[in-house]
Formats: structure tokens, C-alpha cells, sequence
């Protein structure tokens, strides 16, 4: 608990068996955390298997694989169902360190921001961390044309290590959002269009063989996919279109 508010780490699980303990490990460290929540999306591992095995952990499989996106919603289904208050979603691929964990649930928890992410960008740990030049390029370009578009001041739009508020994730309209990876850039998206302020801390992150990581071709999709949530974010904010990711109040 941090102030009598119930923390819930999510975690998207996917042929995540050789990082999963180590994640979980030290996400339990973290004395605030109530319960982990496990979604296995069909994975070829145990992942699920071990997982069962962890104290404190809840765990859900997924009959077929259903993408990333859809992990994510069922996700966020259980940890409300489960009556979470802080929700953080933390990769079991170790990648992201939990340590930030009580940082990131004490913004929320004091009512100070809605939504926070934990930014590679940010400090200067992409690199220093082993993430690809090629793929940083490609974040710094798209978090700078996606700030332009929607009028936002991110260091990175593509972390995969959140938390968010009770209120926002009962907010958003997460079931219209894709399945696959866009998901996430969707998601942030709509958190902007509905006002609230996105905070940030800095993250330093790990990049290792078994850490989970898309390949050129899903990176190219995922990109295009942002661009066009971008797009679309200015166009219905001039009223020019509408969309069913971003739908209005008024």
C-alpha cells in the first residue's frame, strides 16, 4: 500500500521464463507492491508455469496469442477487478529496473500526476544501456514529430514502464485500441487528449539477449502506427476528423 492506496504491478508476459523470477524478485523488494499480476500470452515457455509459482501472484493465460495490445487490456481489466489504485506495468524481461516502482506510484499516490513514465531518454541511459543506435534514432525522431503533432513535451513516447491511476485507466477507451504494439502509443495518446499531465522519471534500462525486442519489420509497423495516431490526434483537435480512440466530451 503507499497512503492506503493498493498497488497492483501488471506484468505482460510472453516466452518471458529466463527473466521472469529476476523481474519479479525485485519488484517484490519493493515493499509497497500488494499483488503482481501475471498475463501470459501463450507463450511457447513456462512462463506461466513459473509464474504460478511466485507468492502473492495472480496469473492469467491467454487460450491463443493475442498480441501485446491485448495483453495489456486484460491487464488492466484484473488489476481494477482486483481493486488497484496504482497500477504499474513492468516488462518481465528485466529490462526496466522495479526499483523505480515506489517513485513512480508516490507521484500518483500524492495525487500529483495521473499517469508517469519511466524514460530511457531522460539521463541519457538508452545508449548507456545498450539500445541499438538505429532504434534510438528512430524514438528520438518520433517522439520529436509526435510532440509537434500533438502538442506534448515527452522525452520518449515509447517506454514500455508506466503507472497510471485508478481514474485514468477507467477513463480511457482502452477496449477501441489496437492489439499490437501501437497499443502503448495509442494509450498515451488518449491520456493527452483527455488533459491530464504526464510525468516522467528516469529509467536506465538494460539491453541483453534475452530482454524482448520487435524486429525491423514490427518496428516499421509500430512506427507507422504512431505517426498515424499523431495524425489523427491533430486532425481531431481541429475538428477535421473523428475517431473512436479519441472521443469527445462536448
Amino acid at each position: 500500500m503507499f497512503r492506503n492506496k493498493r498497488v497492483v504491478v501488471v506484468m505482460p508476459a510472453y516466452n518471458a521464463a529466463k527473466t521472469l523470477r529476476r523481474a519479479y524478485d525485485e519488484i517484490m523488494q519493493q515493499e509497497i507492491v500488494d499483488l503482481v499480476i501475471v498475463v501470459d500470452d501463450a507463450s511457447h515457455d513456462d512462463t506461466a508455469e513459473l509464474a504460478r509459482t511466485l507468492p502473492n501472484t495472480k496469473v492469467y493465460t491467454h487460450p491463443t496469442n493475442r498480441g501485446y495490445g491485448a495483453n495489456q487490456k486484460t491487464c488492466y481489466r484484473l488489476a481494477l477487478a482486483e481493486g488497484a489504485d496504482i497500477i504499474i506495468m513492468v516488462h518481465p524481461d528485466y529490462q526496466y529496473t522495479p526499483k523505480l516502482i515506489p517513485a513512480m506510484a508516490s507521484l500518483i499516490g500524492n495525487g500529483l500526476y495521473q499517469c508517469v513514465l519511466g524514460s530511457r531518454i531522460l539521463g541519457g541511459y538508452a545508449l548507456k544501456g545498450g539500445m541499438p543506435r538505429w532504434r534510438y534514432v528512430a524514438n528520438r525522431a518520433l517522439t520529436f514529430v509526435e510532440n509537434i503533432l500533438i502538442g506534448a513535451k515527452l522525452s520518449e513516447y515509447h517506454t514500455g514502464y508506466r503507472a497510471f491511476s485508478r481514474e485514468v485507466l477507467e477513463r480511457l477507451p482502452l477496449e477501441n485500441n489496437s492489439d499490437d504494439f501501437v497499443f502503448d502509443n495509442q494509450m498515451l495518446a488518449q491520456i493527452l487528449w483527455y488533459g491530464y499531465t504526464v510525468a516522467e522519471v528516469s529509467c536506465p534500462t538494460k539491453y541483453f539477449p534475452e530482454a524482448s525486442s520487435i524486429n525491423l519489420t514490427r518496428s516499421i509497423k509500430y512506427g507507422l502506427g504512431c505517426l498515424v495516431t499523431a495524425i489523427t490526434f491533430r486532425l481531431a483537435k481541429m475538428r477535421i476528423v473523428s475517431s473512436a480512440l479519441l472521443p469527445r466530451n462536448d
